[in-house]
């Protein structure tokens, strides 16, 4: 046998300690199975609501995923104010007019301080030169004086300053780069860069590209196809080392990062946005200008932005720069496409699109780790041998029994040790459990011989001596319990009551028991479950876990219950036979020919159609024990002439210990003593 390596590392918080064992995942998902039957409504819901193991550890559900990205976006929304982007440009656009002032001042100063220190014909001529600056510096004063208030304006006033102080024009530079950077990203993030410092002639070019981007989407909108590929040969160094490699995927992307503008101006208070798209238009070229409108309008009407363009409503105060509120707003559409393929997966219990990637990238490596865990629930599901392979899984006899040993065990958990003694079966014969009391040997007992009391029997008779002789009067044997083969049907009713009273889920439960029962202790039954309510159908086991409750059709049609039950208990031969007849009401239906006659208030031929079948099962020496899990005059008035025509036993009780009552009584009865 080989030896399994195993590799130690210090615990660095990455590691994966919740494994998915496949018992427990089936575990998991057997309580929702029996409460609805649905196979994939209990997969979905493993997925929303995540599980616990075996040690008490909880693995997050997708559920969890959703309420860690609400809370995160719940955070940014009460930190921001949008509206500080405008600010942040206005702050810029001062910083830059301040700049410029000073440096006029700046630049008389030092003209005045060379004047002082130069004699003869260089003062005359600085002097000249002075003059001049001066008016010059008058005029930009007048100019920098009568800019207009709005940011818009003041930027489209600007455009054509004579800039005195350089490092003035290159902060207007930096901010017409910002700005026009912004309007290029809606085609491609790499454009933005080229945008820079941009001449009059790139300027022009890249208008250029926009008017034919135009045109391709005008020709798409007419139904042509367009030369997406000799558009790409011209300008496809605009869109960086990834570009799009077709129409439809450039489409896409324009969408997303058009989208995210929209969404910032539209976060903003109205004059804020007014102002940002004043300034936006100011910094660019109006015939630029006009080819992103035409742009604008052809998006709109090719890929339509609802969807992801909406408002967001900050209350913070935290200031942004634009290109942070770009980034926040990119944030935030991807956190809210997440949540709709999160959304999605919790509807169809299918993860195939939801990235993990992205998903990281939002909420961090944990989420990841989240993720990859529900991912393998599905899969150990499978390598267990618990559902099908396919889209479409189904529940393979190896669950359906793991979901009766699971029902077993929770029945019983609330019953007293010495009520029942040990329920596992370790070994089978013909003959029943041995018991400590001894009889005389008689012909037919099994040879099950008590040694001791066999010697002590020779002994008193012959006397002491040996060797001890034994004769057939000597012989002693345990006496033993012997257990009669037994056929039993569960009548499980269906109504609406059942379902509507929570007491479906506990009858359903304690029919998967006794089915788990059957198989490990006494595999020689027969076990039939009926469920009835306008009709009575025989449930096979691998139906069980299934079956729900009526909730289209009224009616408690015990009349065809115990029809059918007489049926299926007919091809039994000698054994015990029995009927465990489990419901909330008296009968309120049954069949006249094939038909269901329902009525409520319970017909008078109702009851006396069901009490002519109890008569027929008494007939045939089948025995009907009730169940009640409520306590109505009528039910307890219906169920005591039952019990009075056929001689079972009838108990109340309630659905949480509906199965001890069951159980016990279907063990008691099909044990008896055999005395010598």
């Amino acid at each position: 046998m080989l030896n399994r390596p195993y590799l130690y590392s210090r615990w660095d918080g990455s590691q994966n300690i919740f494994g998915a064992d496949a018992e427990e995942v089936m575990d998991h998902l057997s309580n929702e199975l029996m409460a609805h039957g649905d196979l994939m409504r209990a997969l979905r819901e493993m997925m929303r609501r995540g599980m616990q193991d075996g040690d008490g550890q909880q693995m997050p559900g997708l559920r969890d995923l959703m309420q860690q990205l609400r809370e995160q976006r719940q955070q940014q929304l009460e930190q921001y104010n949008m509206d500080s982007v405008i600010e942040d440009i206005e702050k810029r656009l001062e910083e830059v007019l301040t700049q410029e002032r000073q440096g006029i001042n700046r630049r008389l100063e030092e003209a005045q301080e060379q004047i002082r220190h130069a004699e003869g014909a260089e003062k005359t001529e600085m002097e000249a030169l002075n003059r001049v600056l001066e008016q010059r510096a008058l005029r930009n004063l007048e100019k920098l004086d009568a800019l207009p208030e709005s940011t818009g304006g003041a930027i489209r006033e600007l455009l054509d300053y004579d800039f005195i102080d350089p490092e003035a024009q290159r902060l207007f530079q930096e901010l017409l780069d910002m700005l026009r950077g912004q309007a290029a990203q809606n085609i491609s993030q790499d454009m933005v860069n080229n945008l820079q410092n941009m001449s009059p002639e790139q300027m022009s070019a890249l208008q250029e590209m926009f008017r034919e981007l135009n045109q391709m989407l005008q020709e798409r909108a007419q139904g042509g196809q367009p030369d997406f590929q000799g558009f790409m040969d011209r300008f496809g160094e605009a869109f960086g080392p990834n570009p799009p490699q077709s129409l439809d995927e450039l489409l896409e992307q324009m969408m997303h990062q058009m989208s995210q503008m929209q969404s910032m101006l539209e976060s903003m208070s109205p004059e804020a946005r007014r102002e940002m798209e004043e300034a936006l238009s100011a910094a660019m070229d109006p015939g630029l200008a006009r080819e992103l409108a035409q742009l604008a309008s052809w998006m709109e009407q090719l890929m339509p932005m609802d969807n992801l363009r909406r408002q967001y409503p900050f209350l913070g105060d935290d200031s942004l720069s634009m290109d942070q509120a770009m980034e926040l707003m990119k944030h935030l559409q991807e956190s809210d496409d997440m949540a709709r393929s999160l959304q999605e997966a919790i509807r169809t219990g299918d993860l195939e699109n939801v990235d993990p990637d992205k998903l990281a990238e939002l909420l961090g490596e944990e989420a990841r780790r989240t993720w990859e865990q529900l991912n393998e629930l599905l899969e150990a599901l499978r390598e267990g041998g618990y559902i099908t392979e396919g889209d479409d899984p189904t529940l393979t006899p190896r669950a359906i029994r793991r979901i009766g040993q699971k029902a077993l065990r929770e029945v019983f958990l609330s019953l007293q040790k010495d009520r029942l003694g040990d329920h596992e079966l370790t070994s089978r014969g013909d003959a029943g459990d041995n018991l400590t009391d001894t009889k005389p040997y008689e012909f037919g007992d099994p040879f099950q011989l008590e040694l001791q009391a066999t010697v002590k029997n020779a002994v008193l008779r012959a006397g002491p001596g040996t060797p001890v002789g034994l004769s057939k009067k000597d012989l002693e044997v345990y006496q033993s319990e012997s257990q009669t083969r037994a056929a039993t049907v569960v009548l499980l009713d269906q109504s609406r009551s059942m379902g509507l009273c929570d007491s479906f889920y506990a009858a359903k439960k304690v029919a998967m028991a006794l089915y788990a029962l059957i198989h490990m202790q006494y595999p020689r039954d027969s076990l039939y479950v009926i469920g009835f309510s306008d009709y009575a159908r025989e449930i096979k086991e691998e139906e069980l876990p299934k079956v729900a409750w009526n909730t289209w059709a009224p009616g408690t049609n015990l009349h065809h219950a115990l029809m059918l039950s007489r049926k299926l208990l007919s091809r039994e031969k000698g054994c015990t036979k029995q009927v465990l007849l489990i419901t909330d009401g008296e009968p309120t239906a049954h069949l006249e020919g094939d038909r269901s006659f329902f009525n409520y208030p319970p017909a008078y031929q109702t009851i006396m159609e069901t009490m002519k079948e109890a008569r027929r099962c008494t007939q045939e020496s089948i025995v009907i024990n009730t169940f009640m899990l409520e306590s109505s005059y009528q039910l307890v008035n219906f169920v005591d002439q039952l019990t009075r025509i056929n001689q079972g036993r009838a108990f109340y009780s309630s659905p949480d210990r509906l199965g001890e009552y069951v159980l016990v009584d279907y063990v008691n009865n099909r044990r008896k003593r055999v005395n010598g």
